[in-house]
């Protein structure tokens, strides 16, 4: 019989997505494993596999559709000796809330129940007469409901409506004149009226875009639209500086032991038929495992802020910032205290190269405990990293340079670096944080420890 193709939930929370695009069409045979689609969230672009083999008899949704919901059916996938005349009765699942709009002949959302079907020709059509009153679909704005009707996507309304921005005085460029994505931020830099003020909306130097603007001669700036990352990137730092209470404890490590450890590991890595290295150990990758084993020296360090309560997580979950052009991910190296220094180092370098294409997927970046951002590499001896909700530390890497220092009366030089740990004062106190600085520092000078 017909094998429904849905909408894949990408991550825990997801309820709804882009169907970026097709990468087959209607006749196509596929088999298991096949790529047949890709589908975009604000981070990455997923591929979807084809879990059967078949051929496409229906696509149900059209490439480039915003706001599919989770578990909606997107296409049909014929087996073998069936054709499009079998398609009948297809069960149905919450489906999307904005094709209507685009003129794309697919379902709306429909009340779904055991008894609930969905047949090709009972799709919808896009007329007046099928459209659902105003005051009844969520997220529509006043000017829907006293007669003047938005069209717009789900997630273009979202985003104007954490932006508080009014989508009315928005002019859409999509199907028809709809509002999209695209149109929200570009709406969010030109500056357009807000829900609560009519001002334009306010951006990081508290001004409107428009007043920005008139500080500076035209032609000596460039206007780039904010991405879906960049967007969501500053929105997470915003909410995490207005409402995580950071404080910051700042010590200094000797890497000297460190470094002739690391030295000694890489020159007795075996060789491939190549003649190179199977693996190259970075500082980094001590400094993962270093705070991992930190965590578990000092559990009740190792914890996040619920609201009501606290979590104190068993395992060393910690995340690692990742730059990429236009913001970052922060991949998770799950269970980093069980794993050799070989093991967080192969991970941390896959997380890196897939990061940088955006081909991480969702439950790979998600989570966490805690992170660690180095920007040791480009030269910077000290920062502070703001916290990356909902963890409850975030430990900032310098680089490592030669300095002078006192040890029993003597002077001596050693390579020191610094580090700066935050912390959300909700859920780790200063007390704490400074016991868990000192597991970290111990390890460090004495990376034999991470081997025991």
């Amino acid at each position: 019989m017909p094998i429904n193709i849905t909408m894949p939930a990408l991550s825990p929370t997801m309820e709804e997505g882009i169907l970026a695009k097709w990468l087959v069409k209607e006749g196509d045979s596929v088999s298991a494993g096949d790529i047949i689609a890709e589908i975009e969230t604000d981070k990455a672009t997923m591929e979807v596999e084809a879990v059967d083999e078949g051929i496409i008899g229906k696509i149900l949704v059209a490439g480039g559709t915003e706001g599919v919901k989770v578990n909606a059916v997107i296409a049909i996938l014929l087996e073998e000796g069936e054709s499009v005349g079998d398609i009948g009765e297809v069960k149905s699942a919450p489906i999307l809330r904005q094709a209507q709009d685009e003129g794309l002949g697919v379902a709306s959302e429909v009340a779904s129940s055991s008894s609930s079907h969905l047949t090709s020709s009972s799709l919808p059509h896009p007329t007046s007469n099928s459209l659902p009153h105003p005051e009844l679909v969520e997220g529509r704005g006043m000017a829907d409901v006293m007669g003047k009707r938005i069209f717009a996507s789900p997630l273009a309304r979202r985003i104007a409506k954490e932006a508080n921005i009014d989508i009315s005085a928005i002019s859409g460029t999509g199907p028809k004149g709809r509002i999209i994505k695209s149109d929200v931020e570009k709406a969010k830099i030109s500056g357009v009226p807000t829900k609560s003020a009519g001002k334009t909306p306010a951006i990081a130097s508290g001004m409107g875009s428009d007043a920005v603007k008139a500080l500076y001669e035209k032609g000596t700036y460039e206007v780039r639209p904010n991405d879906g990352m960049r967007t969501v990137v500053a929105a997470r730092l915003t909410e995490a500086k207005q409402t995580i209470p950071h404080f910051y404890l700042n010590v200094e490590c000797n890497l000297d032991n460190l470094l002739a450890a690391r030295a000694e590991i890489n020159a007795s890595a075996p060789k491939n038929k190549e003649g190179k290295p199977e693996f190259k150990l970075s500082v980094n990758d001590f400094i993962v495992k270093a705070w991992a084993l930190a965590l578990q020296k000092v559990p009740d360090g190792n914890a996040t802020w619920a609201g009501d309560s606290i979590l104190y997580h068993k395992a060393s979950d910690v995340a690692v910032a990742v730059a990429v052009p236009g913001g970052l991910f922060t991949p998770v190296v799950r269970g980093a205290e069980n794993k050799s220094l070989k093991e967080i180092s192969e991970e941390v370098r896959d997380y890196a190269m897939r990061a940088k294409s955006k081909k991480l997927a969702p439950h790979e970046y998600q989570g966490g405990s805690t992170a660690i951002s180095n920007l040791g590499m480009f030269g910077i001896k000290q920062f502070s990293a703001v916290i990356n909700p909902p963890h409850g530390t975030i430990l900032a890497v310098g680089a490592g340079s030669e300095r002078v220092y006192a040890d029993k009366g003597q002077i001596k030089t050693g390579i020191i670096m610094d580090v700066t740990l935050s912390c959300d004062h909700r859920s780790v106190d200063g007390a704490l944080g400074a016991l868990m600085l000192d597991a970290f520092k111990k390890m460090i000078e004495n990376p034999v420890m991470m081997l025991a």
